[in-house]
C-alpha cells in the first residue's frame, strides 16, 4: 500500500487557463499525456470553457467541491449539479464546461482504451477493498484504510493510498484489506496496465 499526500502535489496550470490540476497517481509513474495507460487527477475549475480534445481516452469526472457544472458533450447537455456523482464520457467528444455557481473542484480518471479499464465507486462508512489495484481517495472527512499484515493508515481530505493486489472481500476469510470512512472516499478500481505497487 502506498500512500499519497494531498501536500505532496504539485498544482499544474491549463493551457488555456481556465484552471489547475494536481495529478494524484498514474501508470506508468512519471507518463506523459502520450504514454499513460491511467491517470487520476484533481482539477480546480475557475471559469467555463472547452476541455482540450483526447482521443483513445476514456474519462469519468465526479464534482467533489462546489456548486457543480453543466458539460455538454458531442452537443447533448448534461447537468452534474450535484457533488460525488461520477459520470463517464469518452474523451475524443466535443466536450464544453459551464459552471452553475462559482468554481468546482472535479476528479478526473482517465484511462487509455485498450491499455486499461476503471470503475468508479463513491462510498461512506466502511466496505471491503475490491479486488485487483485500487487507489481509495478522501474527498469528506477522514478515511481509514487497513490492510492485511500492515499497519492501518489515516488518509485527511484529498489524500490517498494505491492498493497493488488487493485481495477483496471474496478472496479472503477473516481479513481483507477495508476502509472507514468519516464522510465520502472514491474508490477506483483499475485493470490493466497494473499499479505503481508493481515497480
Amino acid at each position: 500500500m502506498r500512500i499519497l499526500r494531498a501536500d505532496g502535489r504539485v498544482a499544474v496550470p491549463w493551457s488555456n487557463g481556465g484552471g489547475v490540476t494536481r495529478e494524484i497517481a498514474a501508470h506508468p509513474p512519471g507518463a506523459g499525456w502520450d504514454t499513460f495507460a491511467w491517470r487520476v487527477s484533481l482539477a480546480d475549475v475557475t471559469r467555463d470553457g472547452p476541455y482540450s480534445p483526447l482521443p483513445g481516452i476514456r474519462r469519468i469526472l465526479t464534482v467533489i467541491d462546489g456548486g457543480g457544472l453543466e458539460l455538454t458533450v458531442d452537443g447533448t447537455p448534461r447537468l452534474l449539479p450535484d457533488r460525488f456523482r461520477p459520470f463517464a464520457f469518452p474523451g475524443g467528444a466535443a466536450t464544453d464546461s459551464r459552471l452553475l455557481d462559482g468554481p468546482v473542484v472535479n476528479l478526473n480518471v482517465m484511462v487509455r482504451e485498450g491499455w486499461a479499464r476503471a470503475e468508479v465507486e463513491m462510498v461512506r462508512g466502511r466496505r471491503a477493498v475490491p479486488p485487483g489495484d485500487v487507489l481509495v481517495v478522501a474527498l469528506e472527512g477522514a478515511t481509514h484504510v487497513s490492510a492485511p499484515g500492515e499497519p492501518g493508515v489515516r488518509l485527511a481530505r484529498c489524500d490517498a493510498a494505491l492498493i497493488a493486489g488487493a485481495a477483496g472481500a471474496g478472496a479472503c476469510t477473516q481479513t481483507c484489506t477495508e476502509i472507514l470512512t468519516e464522510g465520502v472516499a472514491a474508490v477506483i478500481t483499475l485493470a490493466g496496465g497494473g499499479g505503481e505497487g508493481d515497480d
